[in-house]
């Protein structure tokens, strides 16, 4: 992807403007604490496919002291995290799969092409390619800080057998 190549132009969205805040963003996906990856939602197109959030960080996020103490950089795995739960607010907001809730299924093509240090909002961009309810949803995503493309990939959902996992999680926790 060219610098400039974005999958929705930053002047098309007002990152003031919050639809969904951390509350609403709770309602639809389940990570908690340390885990979530979204401050807020700014932007919905349903009827294109696209969905824009971000990730306010901070000196207190959770890899901060450790990755790397002298510089600290975000984790391209956390910022794949990120995507993935801005992907998986609009699969559960828009009922796309059909499903309780929806877990990693791969990624591809991923390019990291800048860092991310506290203090940085980065912005995230999903873009629905293709959907197969009960069974997988292949969304573009990118992240942006400022107004350059930090990372971008293909990424994929897919429902979690939630009855199934929650059965094994009560007998570990009995034995």
């Amino acid at each position: 992807m060219a610098q400039r190549d974005y999958i929705i132009n930053p002047s098309e969205y007002d990152l003031s403007r919050v639809i969904a805040d951390i509350h609403e963003i709770r309602r639809w996906n389940g990570q908690r604490f340390e885990m979530e990856q979204l401050t807020a939602i700014v932007y919905e197109d349903q009827a294109r496919g696209l969905c824009v959030g971000y990730k306010d960080t901070t000196r207190d996020d959770f890899w901060v002291r450790g990755h790397f103490p002298v510089m600290p950089l975000m984790p391209g795995v956390i910022m794949c995290e990120a995507a993935a739960q801005l992907s998986s607010y609009y699969t559960q907001r828009y009922n796309l799969l059909d499903a309780k809730l929806i877990g990693f299924g791969g990624l591809e093509e991923v390019r990291f092409r800048e860092p991310v240090v506290p203090g940085d909002r980065l912005v995230i961009t999903v873009e629905r390619v293709r959907v197969r309810p009960r069974a997988m949803i292949v969304c573009r995503f990118q992240g942006l800080v400022r107004e350059s493309i930090v990372v971008d990939g293909i990424i994929k959902g897919v429902p979690l057998p939630v009855d199934y996992l929650l059965k094994v999680a009560g007998e570990s926790a009995a034995s």
